[in-house]
């Protein structure tokens, strides 16, 4: 069948206050009773969410010109380094980069620290040139003294990930928690059935340009996020059975709420930060009806060990075996625990629902889609001659 909406017909929809908007939760509800045929009749919109810890995240700040002025070669943001190759007084503080002195506190602290108004202390060095005479400067800066400061996130929102568990008989420490010896616990992320690129896994409606919830206000897709990868196998349902697809995201900071942005450390692994992102899906058509009434025993993902050289498969699960609290995996009884936030998700779908039910946000369509057959390169050891 093909397609009974156009996207100016949903904004129009939108801004006369008549549009229906469900969120992928409510959807997957609808779905036990409707037919996509019915679906598409009675449903506009479906908001989708995740809030987890997005580790390829950061932020590009302006710090503006002193005076005399300098040209930053060495920088640190309440002492963690920040990358200093972006001309003068541009740059970007990532996530994960931590303060030596203090592993705890990292780039997503000094994010958080700024978007809560809070002043962070800035040094910068330099060698000195005719037009950038300074060679150093110590000062305070805040959300209200910078120029410009937006989040630029090169991969967020994996369409799937795996569940980690550990074979070994010593507790690990990893990105997806402390993993108890001898699988004795698993750990999982992603929303589920409210999973943004789960319910759009053939991103027909996702995209290049695609306006989107993003920590608290209106960001955009920018770009396809690194390690993109199509290739990956999927279910009978279409969706692929481990971490595949991701997007790069961009939005104004001093619009945001640290409720939706926040810094997080894992024990012995290092610093995090948790980012909140929701997507709108226009209901086009009956496929993107079916896609997006998927739910939780449809939606599968592969079981790794991460305690292992190679993190084998040892199993594939549902997301409602995972949300029952326990799974089963080679006879073994385990229990489950999630690395993100249900509850945070569904309120960012709550929100953006009201945003698209007020006419307060508009859904756009991509200027450009994302490549179809995408697979990922590893980095290989090899010799270098040092001569």
């Amino acid at each position: 069948m093909g397609q009974v909406k156009t996207y100016h017909e949903i904004n129009t929809k939108l801004k006369k206050g008549e549009a229906v908007v469900l969120t992928a939760e409510e959807v997957s509800e609808m779905a036990k009773t409707a037919s996509p045929e019915e679906i598409v009749e009675k449903v506009d919109v479906v908001t989708t969410a995740t809030f987890g810890a997005m580790c390829s995240s950061g932020a590009i700040i302006n710090f503006g010109h002193a005076n005399p002025p300098i040209r930053m070669e060495k920088i640190r943001l309440n002492g963690v380094p920040c990358y200093e190759g972006l001309a003068a007084v541009d740059s970007y503080v990532g996530a994960t980069a931590c303060d030596p002195e203090n592993q705890e506190y990292g780039g997503a602290h000094v994010i958080q620290d700024l978007l809560e108004g809070k002043d962070v202390i800035l040094e910068a060095w330099a060698k000195g040139t005719d037009c950038y005479p300074r060679k150093h400067i110590k000062t305070i800066i805040n959300i209200n003294t910078v120029n410009e400061l937006f989040l630029f996130n090169p991969r967020n929102a994996y369409q799937n990930y795996n569940v980690a568990v550990n074979t070994t008989d010593k507790m690990i420490h990893t990105y997806m928690g402390t993993l108890l010896s001898k699988m004795r616990n698993a750990t999982y992320s992603t929303s589920g059935e409210l999973s943004p690129l789960l319910n759009d896994p053939e991103f027909r409606t996702i995209g290049i340009g695609t306006r989107i919830f993003l920590g608290g206000t209106q960001g955009f897709v920018v770009w396809p996020g690194t390690q993109f990868n199509t290739s990956k196998p999927k279910n009978e349902f279409g969706i692929p059975v481990s971490n595949a697809a991701t997007i790069a995201v961009m939005g104004n900071l001093k619009e945001m709420s640290s409720e939706y942005v926040q810094a997080a450390y894992f024990e012995k692994y290092g610093v995090s930060m948790f980012v909140g992102i929701g997507i709108p899906i226009p209901v086009f058509d009956v496929d993107i009806a079916k896609r997006v009434s998927i739910n939780n025993s449809q939606i599968e993902t592969s079981v790794l060990d991460y305690g292992t050289v190679g993190t084998p498969k040892l199993g594939q699960v549902t997301y409602e075996e995972l949300r029952s609290g326990y799974i089963k995996v080679k006879g073994k009884k385990i229990r489950t625990a999630p690395v993100s936030s249900l509850p945070k998700a569904r309120k960012i779908a709550d929100e953006l629902k009201h945003w698209l039910l007020k006419g307060e946000f508009e859904i756009t369509q991509p200027v450009q889609m994302f490549p179809k057959n995408t697979s990922l390169n590893s980095l290989e050891e090899k010799e270098v001659d040092n001569d």
